[in-house]
C-alpha cells in the first residue's frame, strides 16, 4: 500500500500545517495506507471476505519480504498443502511503483539510467517495475479435471546475516535456500536444466548469485540462467511469482529462454545465458530469490512430480509434522542503547542508527538470549510479526522526499522502512541464519508470524525460529488509528519475542491451526502476549503431555 500511504502522509502533514483536509477522505486514506490494504481489497473483490459472502478464507497471510515475498508465499502454500491445513492455496506478490520506493533505490544508487543488464560487464542497476502474480496450488489428487500448468515440487529458505542491503558476496546464503529446495523436491542438481535468477543487474548481487549457482552445481557447468528482469524490470513483491511462472513456461513450451540484453559476460559473474531462445527439454527448474535484511528464498519447479511422489497413489500429506514447542520468550517495552549495547556486543552508535522498530526487536531478542543463552539462537530462522509495521519511519522518509525531492532522501533509512529489516536485523546480530521474513495481514500480524513459523519447524524447514514482534506505536500510527476509525484498536510501544523449537521440551504447545486474528485490544505484539498469558494456562510437562491434563 505504499501509494495510498503517500497519499496519507501527505495529507496528514497538510493537516497538521492547518489545511483543511476532510475527515471522511481522510479515513479513506488512513485504511488504504498500511502494508495490507491491498491485500483486503483483493480478498474483498474476489468475494473471499466474511463481509461479501458470509464464507471467510481457512486462513491468510502476507508476507513482507521484499523482492522474496511471493516466492516465500508458494513456499508457504506448498507446506501447508503438504500437511493438509487446507485444498487450494491462492498465492503470489504485487507491487507498485510509487515515488517513495523509487527515491529510495537510487538513494542505494541500486537502480540504471539505461536498460539492466543482467550479469553482464557494464552493468549498474536494475530497472523499477511493477506487476502482480497469483497461483492457484493444489494437490495432484485434488486437480478435479483442470489442467495443471506446472508443479512446485520444493521450498527452501535462508538468511545471509550479514548486511540487511548489501547480499553475502559469498553466495553462501542463497546457495543452502537453493540445496534447501532441492533436497525438499528428491531431486539431484544435475536435474536442473534452468535457473530462474534473482538477477537485478546490481554489481553485487549478480557476481553473489553466480558464485551461489556455481556452489550448488559444485563445479560443474550449471545450467541455463535466465534473469526475466531484464525484460520486465524489477516488480519487487511479484518478482518471485512472476519469474516462477516465466520457468514454468519455458519447462511447458520446451524452450529455452533467451536474455534480452548482450555484452560480455561479467567473469565474476559468469553463468550461461542465451543470446536466442532455443527449443529444449526442460524437466525441472529451480528458482531464486534474495532481498533486503538477507533474506533467501528458492523453489523447485517441474513438468512432473519427482519419483518419490509417482510411487504412490496418492499425494496426500504423508510426511511426519513434528511438534512445535515455545520454549522460552522475552518481553520489553523500550530499548535502551547502552544496556543494549552490552547485551548485543553491538556498538552504540550503530545501534542508535537503527529505526525504533528494529532497536525493539532487538532489545527483545537480547532479552530472549540473556533467558536460554546466545549460542543457542545461532542459526535459528526468524519470523517478524506486525501490525502498521515501520509507518512512523516511513513517514520520516517520505517528509524529507516531500520536503527537499528525491533526490535528497536518506539512503539508510529507507532501508529501515522495509517491515523485513526487523527480522534482518535480528539475524545479522545473533547469527540466525535459518528461513527469515516479516508477516502481516492485519493486527494479527504477530500471531500469523507465530504459525508460520510453527509451520516451518514442523515441517523441518528448521529446528529452531526467533518470532519477534515489535511495534513503534509513534504519532503517525496512533493519527492513522484514529483517522481510520478503528477507535477500539490498542497498539502499545513494546517488543515481544519467543524461541519456537521442534520436539516436546517443556514449555508452550503451538497449534499449527491456531486463529491468527485478535481482539481490538491486543493488536500487534500485544497479540503475541496475550497468546503467551492463555498458553501458560497449560504449559507442556518436559514429557509433551499437558500439565494437569489426563
Amino acid at each position: 500500500g505504499m501509494v495510498s500511504a503517500e497519499r496519507y502522509l501527505a495529507a496528514r502533514a497538510e493537516r497538521a500545517a492547518g489545511s483543511a483536509v476532510d475527515g471522511a477522505h481522510l479515513e479513506q486514506l488512513a485504511r488504504a495506507a498500511t502494508y495490507f490494504a491491498p491485500f483486503d481489497d483483493a480478498l474483498a473483490h474476489a468475494g473471499l471476505g466474511p463481509a461479501a459472502t458470509g464464507v471467510d478464507v481457512v486462513r491468510r497471510t502476507q508476507v513482507l519480504a521484499a523482492c522474496a515475498a511471493s516466492t516465500i508465499a508458494v513456499g508457504l502454500g506448498l507446506r501447508w498443502l503438504r500437511r493438509g491445513a487446507c485444498d487450494v492455496v491462492l498465492a503470489g506478490g504485487y507491487d507498485a511503483v510509487s515515488a517513495f520506493v523509487a527515491s529510495g533505490f537510487e538513494a542505494l544508487r541500486a537502480t540504471t539510467a539505461r536498460e539492466p543488464r543482467p550479469f553482464r560487464l557494464g552493468r549498474d542497476g536494475m530497472s523499477l517495475g511493477e506487476g502482480a502474480g497469483v497461483v492457484a496450488l493444489v494437490r495432484s489428487d485434488d486437480l478435479r479435471g483442470a489442467r495443471s500448468f506446472a508443479r512446485v515440487t520444493g521450498f527452501g529458505a535462508s538468511t545471509d546475516a550479514v548486511h540487511i542491503t548489501a547480499p553475502d558476496r559469498t553466495g553462501a546464503g542463497l546457495a543452502r535456500a537453493a540445496r534447501a529446495a532441492l533436497r525438499d523436491a528428491n531431486v539431484a542438481p544435475n536435474t536442473i536444466g534452468l535457473v530462474s535468477a534473482h538477477g537485478t543487474s546490481t554489481p553485487f548481487n549478480d557476481a553473489m548469485e553466480a558464485k551461489a549457482i556455481h556452489h550448488v552445481f559444485e563445479g560443474r557447468e550449471p545450467p541455463l540462467v535466465h534473469p526475466f528482469k531484464a525484460q520486465i524490470g524489477h516488480t519487487l513483491g511479484a518478482a518471485g511469482v512472476l519469474e516462477m511462472l516465466a520457468a514454468a513456461d519455458a519447462i511447458a513450451a520446451s524452450v529455452a529462454p533467451a536474455t534480452r540484453t548482450s555484452g560480455e559476460i561479467d567473469p565474476d559473474a559468469n553463468v550461461p545465458l542465451l543470446a536466442l531462445a532455443e527449443a529444449r527439454d526442460i524437466a525441472v527448474a529451480l528458482k531464486l530469490s534474495a532481498a533486503f535484511g538477507g533474506s533467501n528464498a528458492a523453489l523447485v519447479v517441474a513438468r512432473e512430480p519427482p519419483a518419490v511422489e509417482t510411487r504412490a497413489a496418492s499425494t496426500r500429506p504423508t510426511r511426519t509434522v513434528r511438534p512445535v514447542v515455545a520454549t522460552a520468550h522475552a518481553r520489553v517495552a523500550s530499548a535502551d542503547l547502552e544496556a543494549l549495547s552490552a547485551a548485543t556486543g553491538v556498538a552504540r552508535d550503530r545501534l542508535s542508527r537503527l529505526d525504533a522498530v528494529c532497536r525493539l526487536g532487538v532489545a527483545a531478542v537480547a532479552a530472549l538470549a540473556h533467558e536460554v543463552g546466545r549460542e543457542r539462537l545461532v542459526g535459528a530462522g526468524v519470523v517478524a510479526g506486525c501490525f502498521l509495521a515501520t509507518l512512523d519511519t516511513n513517514e520520516r522518509f517520505d517528509a524529507r522526499r516531500r520536503a527537499r525531492g528525491a533526490a535528497f532522501v536518506e539512503a539508510r533509512l529507507f532501508a529501515a522502512t522495509s517491515p523485513n529489516a526487523l527480522a534482518g536485523e535480528c539475524a545479522i546480530v545473533y547469527g540466525l541464519t535459518g528461513p527469515s521474513f516479516a508477516i502481516g495481514a492485519g493486527p494479527g500480524g504477530a500471531l500469523e508470524a507465530l504459525a508460520n513459523a510453527a509451520e516451518l519447524i514442523a515441517a523441518g524447514d528448521a529446528d529452531r525460529i526467533v518470532v519477534v514482534a515489535a511495534d513503534d506505536a509513534g504519532d503517525v500510527a496512533r493519527d492513522l488509528v484514529r483517522d481510520a476509525g478503528w477507535s477500539t484498536t490498542r497498539i502499545a510501544h513494546g517488543a515481544v519475542a519467543l524461541l519456537l523449537e521442534a520436539g516436546d521440551a517443556p514449555g508452550y504447545a503451538v497449534d499449527l491451526d491456531m486463529p491468527t486474528t485478535t481482539t481490538p485490544d491486543a493488536s500487534g505484539h500485544l497479540a503475541l502476549t496475550a497468546w503467551l498469558d492463555r498458553a501458560s494456562e497449560s504449559p507442556l510437562s518436559a514429557s509433551g503431555r499437558r500439565e494437569g491434563a489426563r
